[in-house]
Protein backbone atom coordinates (compact mmCIF):
# COMPACT_ATOMS: atom_id res chain seq x y z
CA UNK A 1 0.00 0.00 0.00
CA UNK A 2 1.11 3.54 -0.67
CA UNK A 3 1.18 6.22 2.01
CA UNK A 4 0.17 9.85 2.26
CA UNK A 5 2.87 12.06 0.79
CA UNK A 6 3.97 15.11 2.77
CA UNK A 7 6.10 17.63 0.85
CA UNK A 8 7.65 20.64 2.50
CA UNK A 9 11.39 21.09 2.00
CA UNK A 10 11.29 23.70 -0.76
CA UNK A 11 8.05 25.42 0.18
CA UNK A 12 7.84 25.88 3.94
CA UNK A 13 10.93 28.15 4.16
CA UNK A 14 12.49 25.81 6.75
CA UNK A 15 15.09 23.21 5.71
CA UNK A 16 15.57 19.63 6.93
CA UNK A 17 18.57 20.46 9.12
CA UNK A 18 16.52 23.01 11.01
CA UNK A 19 13.65 20.52 11.32
CA UNK A 20 16.02 17.88 12.74
CA UNK A 21 17.53 20.34 15.20
CA UNK A 22 14.15 21.61 16.40
CA UNK A 23 12.85 18.06 16.47
CA UNK A 24 15.14 17.02 19.30
CA UNK A 25 12.66 18.75 21.61
CA UNK A 26 9.95 16.35 20.49
CA UNK A 27 11.75 13.08 21.17
CA UNK A 28 10.61 12.85 24.79
CA UNK A 29 6.96 13.38 23.82
CA UNK A 30 7.20 10.84 21.01
CA UNK A 31 8.56 8.33 23.53
CA UNK A 32 5.60 8.98 25.84
CA UNK A 33 3.16 8.32 23.01
CA UNK A 34 5.07 5.17 22.10
CA UNK A 35 4.93 3.98 25.71
CA UNK A 36 1.14 4.51 25.79
CA UNK A 37 0.84 2.28 22.72
CA UNK A 38 3.06 -0.41 24.24
CA UNK A 39 1.01 -0.39 27.45
CA UNK A 40 -2.28 -0.40 25.55
CA UNK A 41 -5.61 0.43 27.13
CA UNK A 42 -6.95 3.82 28.11
CA UNK A 43 -5.07 4.78 31.26
CA UNK A 44 -3.12 7.79 29.97
CA UNK A 45 -3.97 11.12 28.37
CA UNK A 46 -2.72 9.62 25.10
CA UNK A 47 -5.57 7.07 25.24
CA UNK A 48 -6.89 7.88 21.77
CA UNK A 49 -3.85 6.33 20.07
CA UNK A 50 -5.12 2.91 21.15
CA UNK A 51 -8.65 3.19 19.73
CA UNK A 52 -7.67 1.82 16.28
CA UNK A 53 -6.32 -1.33 17.98
CA UNK A 54 -9.21 -1.99 20.36
CA UNK A 55 -10.48 -5.27 18.91
CA UNK A 56 -12.84 -5.83 21.85
CA UNK A 57 -14.59 -2.50 21.20
CA UNK A 58 -14.66 -3.19 17.47
CA UNK A 59 -16.32 -6.57 18.04
CA UNK A 60 -19.01 -4.98 20.24
CA UNK A 61 -19.64 -2.27 17.64
CA UNK A 62 -20.01 -4.86 14.85
CA UNK A 63 -22.43 -6.86 16.99
CA UNK A 64 -24.65 -3.81 17.53
CA UNK A 65 -24.42 -2.93 13.83
CA UNK A 66 -25.71 -6.38 12.88
CA UNK A 67 -28.56 -6.10 15.38
CA UNK A 68 -29.65 -2.75 13.98
CA UNK A 69 -29.21 -3.79 10.35
CA UNK A 70 -31.61 -6.66 11.03
CA UNK A 71 -34.30 -3.98 11.48
CA UNK A 72 -33.68 -2.98 7.83
CA UNK A 73 -33.34 0.77 8.51
CA UNK A 74 -33.52 3.26 5.67
CA UNK A 75 -32.33 6.26 7.72
CA UNK A 76 -29.71 6.91 10.38
CA UNK A 77 -29.98 10.12 12.39
CA UNK A 78 -26.80 11.00 14.28
CA UNK A 79 -27.63 13.30 17.19
CA UNK A 80 -24.39 14.87 18.35
CA UNK A 81 -22.31 18.00 18.05
CA UNK A 82 -18.62 18.81 17.65
CA UNK A 83 -16.45 15.77 18.25
CA UNK A 84 -19.56 13.62 18.42
CA UNK A 85 -20.38 14.16 14.75
CA UNK A 86 -17.57 15.90 12.84
CA UNK A 87 -15.40 12.78 12.53
CA UNK A 88 -18.31 10.76 11.17
CA UNK A 89 -19.16 13.50 8.69
CA UNK A 90 -15.53 13.75 7.56
CA UNK A 91 -15.05 10.05 6.89
CA UNK A 92 -18.49 9.49 5.38
CA UNK A 93 -18.28 12.44 3.00
CA UNK A 94 -14.74 11.55 1.94
CA UNK A 95 -15.79 8.01 1.04
CA UNK A 96 -19.33 8.47 -0.26
CA UNK A 97 -19.31 11.98 -1.62
CA UNK A 98 -21.28 15.17 -1.14
CA UNK A 99 -24.49 13.92 -2.78
CA UNK A 100 -24.77 10.63 -0.90
CA UNK A 101 -28.43 10.96 0.16
CA UNK A 102 -29.53 11.91 -3.35
CA UNK A 103 -28.10 8.66 -4.74
CA UNK A 104 -30.78 6.55 -3.03
CA UNK A 105 -28.49 4.61 -0.69
CA UNK A 106 -29.73 1.73 1.45
CA UNK A 107 -29.44 3.95 4.53
CA UNK A 108 -29.63 7.74 4.32
CA UNK A 109 -27.72 9.86 6.84
CA UNK A 110 -28.91 12.99 8.64
CA UNK A 111 -26.88 14.86 11.25
CA UNK A 112 -28.68 16.76 14.03
CA UNK A 113 -25.79 18.93 15.24
CA UNK A 114 -27.46 22.27 15.90
CA UNK A 115 -30.58 23.69 17.52
CA UNK A 116 -31.48 25.70 14.42
CA UNK A 117 -35.25 25.09 14.41
CA UNK A 118 -35.73 25.28 10.63
CA UNK A 119 -32.88 22.87 9.94
CA UNK A 120 -34.21 20.42 12.51
CA UNK A 121 -37.75 20.72 11.18
CA UNK A 122 -36.50 19.73 7.72
CA UNK A 123 -34.85 16.59 9.11
CA UNK A 124 -37.96 15.77 11.16
CA UNK A 125 -40.16 16.01 8.04
CA UNK A 126 -37.82 13.69 6.13
CA UNK A 127 -37.76 11.19 8.99
CA UNK A 128 -41.55 11.33 9.34
CA UNK A 129 -41.89 10.48 5.65
CA UNK A 130 -39.76 7.36 6.17
CA UNK A 131 -41.75 6.31 9.22
CA UNK A 132 -45.09 6.89 7.50
CA UNK A 133 -43.89 4.69 4.63
CA UNK A 134 -43.29 1.91 7.14
CA UNK A 135 -39.51 2.17 7.06
CA UNK A 136 -37.24 1.81 10.07
CA UNK A 137 -35.14 4.69 11.41
CA UNK A 138 -32.14 4.38 13.75
CA UNK A 139 -31.28 7.21 16.15
CA UNK A 140 -27.68 7.34 17.40
CA UNK A 141 -27.42 9.78 20.32
CA UNK A 142 -23.80 10.71 21.03
CA UNK A 143 -22.56 12.83 23.94
CA UNK A 144 -19.37 12.15 25.84
CA UNK A 145 -20.50 14.00 28.94
CA UNK A 146 -24.10 12.95 28.52
CA UNK A 147 -25.19 16.49 29.34
CA UNK A 148 -24.60 18.55 26.18
CA UNK A 149 -27.57 20.92 25.88
CA UNK A 150 -27.93 20.82 22.09
CA UNK A 151 -27.66 17.03 21.98
CA UNK A 152 -30.24 16.46 24.72
CA UNK A 153 -32.71 18.84 23.05
CA UNK A 154 -32.34 17.11 19.68
CA UNK A 155 -32.43 13.66 21.27
CA UNK A 156 -35.79 14.51 22.83
CA UNK A 157 -37.16 15.63 19.45
CA UNK A 158 -36.16 12.43 17.66
CA UNK A 159 -36.93 10.10 20.55
CA UNK A 160 -40.44 11.57 20.48
CA UNK A 161 -40.75 10.65 16.78
CA UNK A 162 -39.48 7.13 17.37
CA UNK A 163 -41.74 6.74 20.41
CA UNK A 164 -44.82 7.60 18.33
CA UNK A 165 -43.83 5.21 15.56
CA UNK A 166 -42.86 2.31 17.84
CA UNK A 167 -44.58 2.90 21.19
CA UNK A 168 -43.85 -0.61 22.49
CA UNK A 169 -40.44 -1.24 20.95
CA UNK A 170 -38.84 2.20 20.45
CA UNK A 171 -35.74 1.08 22.39
CA UNK A 172 -34.69 -1.20 19.53
CA UNK A 173 -34.25 1.80 17.25
CA UNK A 174 -31.98 3.83 19.51
CA UNK A 175 -28.26 3.55 20.27
CA UNK A 176 -26.68 5.78 22.91
CA UNK A 177 -22.93 6.43 22.85
CA UNK A 178 -21.53 8.13 25.94
CA UNK A 179 -19.13 7.81 28.87
CA UNK A 180 -19.83 4.95 31.24
CA UNK A 181 -21.46 6.37 34.36
CA UNK A 182 -22.82 9.52 32.73
CA UNK A 183 -26.50 10.36 33.27
CA UNK A 184 -27.14 9.42 29.65
CA UNK A 185 -25.45 6.04 30.19
CA UNK A 186 -27.61 5.39 33.23
CA UNK A 187 -30.74 6.46 31.34
CA UNK A 188 -29.98 4.01 28.56
CA UNK A 189 -29.46 1.21 31.04
CA UNK A 190 -32.70 1.95 32.88
CA UNK A 191 -34.70 1.95 29.62
CA UNK A 192 -33.08 -1.11 27.98
CA UNK A 193 -31.55 1.02 25.21
CA UNK A 194 -28.39 -0.25 23.53
CA UNK A 195 -25.40 1.71 24.74
CA UNK A 196 -21.81 1.95 23.54
CA UNK A 197 -19.04 3.32 25.78
CA UNK A 198 -16.54 6.07 25.01
CA UNK A 199 -13.22 5.53 26.82
CA UNK A 200 -13.05 8.09 29.62
CA UNK A 201 -9.75 9.70 28.57
CA UNK A 202 -10.59 9.86 24.87
CA UNK A 203 -11.84 13.36 24.10
CA UNK A 204 -14.50 14.02 21.50
CA UNK A 205 -12.20 15.45 18.85
CA UNK A 206 -9.92 12.39 19.16
CA UNK A 207 -12.76 9.86 19.20
CA UNK A 208 -13.47 9.04 15.55
CA UNK A 209 -11.89 5.56 15.89
CA UNK A 210 -14.02 4.76 18.95
CA UNK A 211 -17.73 3.88 18.97
CA UNK A 212 -18.42 7.59 18.37
CA UNK A 213 -17.40 7.26 14.74
CA UNK A 214 -17.15 3.54 14.11
CA UNK A 215 -20.77 2.61 14.91
CA UNK A 216 -22.51 5.04 12.53
CA UNK A 217 -19.84 4.54 9.86
CA UNK A 218 -20.09 0.75 10.02
CA UNK A 219 -23.90 0.91 9.89
CA UNK A 220 -23.56 2.95 6.71
CA UNK A 221 -21.27 0.37 5.13
CA UNK A 222 -17.81 1.81 5.78
CA UNK A 223 -15.05 -0.80 6.12
CA UNK A 224 -14.02 0.12 9.66
CA UNK A 225 -11.34 -2.59 9.75
CA UNK A 226 -9.59 -0.93 6.81
CA UNK A 227 -10.15 2.52 8.34
CA UNK A 228 -8.48 1.45 11.58
CA UNK A 229 -5.71 -0.40 9.75
CA UNK A 230 -4.77 2.82 7.98
CA UNK A 231 -4.81 4.64 11.31
CA UNK A 232 -2.57 2.01 12.93
CA UNK A 233 -0.04 2.14 10.10
CA UNK A 234 0.14 5.94 10.28
CA UNK A 235 0.31 5.83 14.08
CA UNK A 236 3.31 3.51 13.94
CA UNK A 237 4.99 5.77 11.38
CA UNK A 238 4.41 8.81 13.57
CA UNK A 239 6.18 7.43 16.66
CA UNK A 240 9.54 7.24 14.94
CA UNK A 241 12.27 9.43 16.42
CA UNK A 242 13.95 10.07 13.07
CA UNK A 243 12.07 13.33 12.85
CA UNK A 244 12.19 13.95 9.10
CA UNK A 245 10.53 10.57 8.42
CA UNK A 246 7.79 11.24 10.98
CA UNK A 247 5.12 13.32 9.17
CA UNK A 248 3.16 14.24 12.30
CA UNK A 249 6.33 15.48 14.00
CA UNK A 250 7.42 17.42 10.91
CA UNK A 251 4.04 19.10 10.55
CA UNK A 252 3.89 20.02 14.24
CA UNK A 253 7.41 21.47 14.11
CA UNK A 254 6.66 23.55 11.03
CA UNK A 255 3.45 24.92 12.53
CA UNK A 256 5.21 25.76 15.81
CA UNK A 257 8.20 27.36 14.07
CA UNK A 258 6.04 29.60 11.92
CA UNK A 259 3.85 30.47 14.90
CA UNK A 260 6.92 31.70 16.78
CA UNK A 261 7.62 33.97 13.82
CA UNK A 262 4.16 35.54 13.96
CA UNK A 263 2.20 33.29 11.61
CA UNK A 264 -0.90 32.49 13.63
CA UNK A 265 -3.28 31.26 10.91
CA UNK A 266 -3.21 27.76 9.44
CA UNK A 267 -5.25 27.36 6.29
CA UNK A 268 -6.25 23.89 5.12
CA UNK A 269 -6.61 24.49 1.36
CA UNK A 270 -8.41 21.41 0.05
CA UNK A 271 -8.55 20.54 -3.64
CA UNK A 272 -11.26 17.88 -3.34
CA UNK A 273 -14.82 18.81 -2.46
CA UNK A 274 -15.42 15.44 -0.80
CA UNK A 275 -12.74 16.27 1.79
CA UNK A 276 -14.48 19.44 2.99
CA UNK A 277 -15.70 17.53 6.06
CA UNK A 278 -12.12 16.59 6.90
CA UNK A 279 -11.31 20.30 6.88
CA UNK A 280 -14.16 21.07 9.29
CA UNK A 281 -13.10 18.23 11.56
CA UNK A 282 -9.49 19.48 11.53
CA UNK A 283 -10.67 22.99 12.37
CA UNK A 284 -12.18 21.72 15.61
CA UNK A 285 -9.16 19.54 16.32
CA UNK A 286 -6.77 22.48 16.12
CA UNK A 287 -9.08 25.10 17.63
CA UNK A 288 -9.91 23.14 20.78
CA UNK A 289 -6.47 21.56 21.17
CA UNK A 290 -4.22 24.58 20.73
CA UNK A 291 -6.27 27.67 21.66
CA UNK A 292 -5.37 27.92 25.35
CA UNK A 293 -4.63 30.30 28.15
CA UNK A 294 -1.50 29.53 30.14
CA UNK A 295 0.34 31.07 33.07
CA UNK A 296 4.05 31.83 32.69
CA UNK A 297 5.87 33.42 35.63
CA UNK A 298 2.58 34.60 37.06
CA UNK A 299 1.36 36.23 33.86
CA UNK A 300 -1.37 35.07 31.51
CA UNK A 301 -0.40 34.19 27.99
CA UNK A 302 -2.81 33.36 25.20
CA UNK A 303 -1.74 30.72 22.71
CA UNK A 304 -3.52 29.77 19.53
CA UNK A 305 -3.30 29.13 15.82
CA UNK A 306 -6.51 30.00 14.00
CA UNK A 307 -7.56 27.16 11.67
CA UNK A 308 -9.32 28.08 8.45
CA UNK A 309 -10.60 25.91 5.61
CA UNK A 310 -10.48 26.88 1.93
CA UNK A 311 -11.80 24.88 -1.00
CA UNK A 312 -10.02 24.69 -4.33
CA UNK A 313 -10.70 25.89 -6.82
CA UNK A 314 -13.73 27.95 -5.73
CA UNK A 315 -11.96 29.93 -3.01
CA UNK A 316 -9.23 31.08 -5.38
CA UNK A 317 -11.96 33.41 -6.63
CA UNK A 318 -13.04 34.60 -3.18
CA UNK A 319 -9.98 34.82 -0.93
CA UNK A 320 -7.09 34.14 -3.32
CA UNK A 321 -6.30 37.85 -3.53
CA UNK A 322 -6.06 38.06 0.26
CA UNK A 323 -3.86 34.98 0.50
CA UNK A 324 -1.38 36.15 -2.14
CA UNK A 325 -1.58 39.91 -1.66
CA UNK A 326 -2.51 40.33 2.00
CA UNK A 327 -0.52 40.07 5.24
CA UNK A 328 2.14 37.40 5.71
CA UNK A 329 0.15 35.81 8.52
CA UNK A 330 -0.85 32.43 7.09
CA UNK A 331 0.73 28.99 6.84
CA UNK A 332 -1.02 26.73 4.31
CA UNK A 333 -1.50 23.00 3.87
CA UNK A 334 -2.57 22.10 0.35
CA UNK A 335 -4.51 18.82 0.31
CA UNK A 336 -4.91 16.89 -2.96
CA UNK A 337 -5.98 13.45 -4.11
CA UNK A 338 -3.76 11.52 -6.51
CA UNK A 339 -6.35 9.11 -7.94
CA UNK A 340 -10.00 10.08 -8.36
CA UNK A 341 -12.93 7.75 -8.99
CA UNK A 342 -13.89 9.46 -12.26
CA UNK A 343 -12.00 10.96 -15.17
CA UNK A 344 -14.03 13.54 -17.06
CA UNK A 345 -12.70 14.79 -20.38
CA UNK A 346 -13.51 18.24 -21.77
CA UNK A 347 -15.59 17.45 -24.89
CA UNK A 348 -14.37 18.20 -28.39
CA UNK A 349 -16.23 18.93 -31.60
CA UNK A 350 -18.49 21.88 -30.77
CA UNK A 351 -18.29 25.64 -31.25
CA UNK A 352 -18.14 26.34 -27.53
CA UNK A 353 -14.74 24.65 -27.44
CA UNK A 354 -13.33 27.46 -29.57
CA UNK A 355 -13.54 29.73 -26.51
CA UNK A 356 -10.80 27.60 -24.93
CA UNK A 357 -8.99 25.97 -27.86
CA UNK A 358 -6.22 24.42 -25.75
CA UNK A 359 -8.54 22.49 -23.43
CA UNK A 360 -10.96 20.22 -25.38
CA UNK A 361 -9.73 16.65 -25.07
CA UNK A 362 -8.00 17.44 -21.77
CA UNK A 363 -9.01 15.66 -18.57
CA UNK A 364 -10.57 17.72 -15.79
CA UNK A 365 -8.07 16.06 -13.44
CA UNK A 366 -5.18 17.51 -15.45
CA UNK A 367 -6.76 20.96 -15.33
CA UNK A 368 -7.20 20.75 -11.54
CA UNK A 369 -3.58 19.61 -11.18
CA UNK A 370 -2.37 22.53 -13.33
CA UNK A 371 -4.35 25.01 -11.24
CA UNK A 372 -3.00 23.58 -7.99
CA UNK A 373 0.55 23.66 -9.33
CA UNK A 374 0.03 27.23 -10.50
CA UNK A 375 -1.22 28.27 -7.07
CA UNK A 376 1.76 26.67 -5.37
CA UNK A 377 4.20 28.36 -7.78
CA UNK A 378 2.53 31.69 -7.02
CA UNK A 379 2.81 31.02 -3.28
CA UNK A 380 6.50 30.15 -3.66
CA UNK A 381 7.23 33.24 -5.74
CA UNK A 382 5.58 35.39 -3.08
CA UNK A 383 7.31 33.55 -0.21
CA UNK A 384 4.03 32.32 1.28
CA UNK A 385 4.95 29.23 3.32
CA UNK A 386 3.08 26.01 2.62
CA UNK A 387 3.27 22.23 2.68
CA UNK A 388 1.54 19.65 0.56
CA UNK A 389 -0.42 16.56 1.57
CA UNK A 390 -1.28 14.14 -1.22
CA UNK A 391 -3.66 11.24 -0.55
CA UNK A 392 -3.28 8.28 -2.95
CA UNK A 393 -7.07 7.89 -3.19
CA UNK A 394 -10.24 8.37 -1.17
CA UNK A 395 -10.70 4.99 0.50
CA UNK A 396 -11.09 3.87 4.10
CA UNK A 397 -7.41 3.02 4.53
CA UNK A 398 -6.06 6.40 3.44
CA UNK A 399 -8.73 8.43 5.23
CA UNK A 400 -7.84 6.52 8.40
CA UNK A 401 -4.21 7.42 7.81
CA UNK A 402 -5.01 11.08 7.23
CA UNK A 403 -7.06 11.53 10.39
CA UNK A 404 -4.55 9.69 12.58
CA UNK A 405 -1.77 11.85 11.14
CA UNK A 406 -3.61 15.00 12.15
CA UNK A 407 -4.43 13.78 15.66
CA UNK A 408 -0.80 12.93 16.42
CA UNK A 409 0.30 16.18 14.80
CA UNK A 410 -1.93 18.05 17.26
CA UNK A 411 -0.59 16.14 20.27
CA UNK A 412 2.97 17.04 19.26
CA UNK A 413 2.04 20.65 18.49
CA UNK A 414 0.48 21.05 21.93
CA UNK A 415 3.72 19.84 23.50
CA UNK A 416 5.81 22.27 21.43
CA UNK A 417 3.58 25.22 22.32
CA UNK A 418 3.41 24.13 25.99
CA UNK A 419 -0.36 23.75 26.14
CA UNK A 420 -2.57 20.80 27.01
CA UNK A 421 -3.93 19.47 23.69
CA UNK A 422 -6.51 17.26 25.41
CA UNK A 423 -8.70 19.65 27.41
CA UNK A 424 -11.07 22.48 26.43
CA UNK A 425 -11.90 24.32 29.67
CA UNK A 426 -13.17 27.51 28.07
CA UNK A 427 -15.86 25.68 26.10
CA UNK A 428 -17.56 25.22 29.46
CA UNK A 429 -17.98 28.99 29.82
CA UNK A 430 -20.76 29.27 27.26
CA UNK A 431 -22.34 26.04 28.52
CA UNK A 432 -22.56 27.39 32.08
CA UNK A 433 -24.07 30.68 30.92
CA UNK A 434 -26.55 28.84 28.71
CA UNK A 435 -27.70 26.56 31.53
CA UNK A 436 -28.28 29.60 33.75
CA UNK A 437 -30.38 31.30 31.08
CA UNK A 438 -32.38 28.15 30.35
CA UNK A 439 -33.09 27.62 34.04
CA UNK A 440 -34.68 31.07 34.09
CA UNK A 441 -37.12 30.30 31.26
Amino acid sequence: MKSIRCTYEKTCLIDNDRVRKSGMRLVSEIERVKQAIVQGGYESVYASVNTPSDTHAHALIKKVVQEKKALRPTVLVVVGIGGSSLGTIAVHQALYGTFYNQQQPDIKLYIADTVDTDYLQDIILLVEQELEAGNAVIINIISKSGSTTETLVNAQLFMHLIGKAYPETYQQYVVITTDEGSKLWDYAGAHQITRLPIPALVGGRYSVFSAVGLFPLALLGVDIDLLCEGARVMRDTCIGTDIVTNPAAVRALLLAEHYRHGIAIHDMFIFSVDLAGVGQWYRQLMGESIGKERIVEGEKQYVGITPTVSMGTADLHSVGQLYLGGPYSRFTTFVAVEKNASRLIVPEGNDFGKLMPALPGTSVVAIMEAILQGVQLAYSANKRPFVGLTIPEKNSYYIGMLMQLHMLEMIYLGFLLEVNPFDQPHVELYKQETRTLLNDL
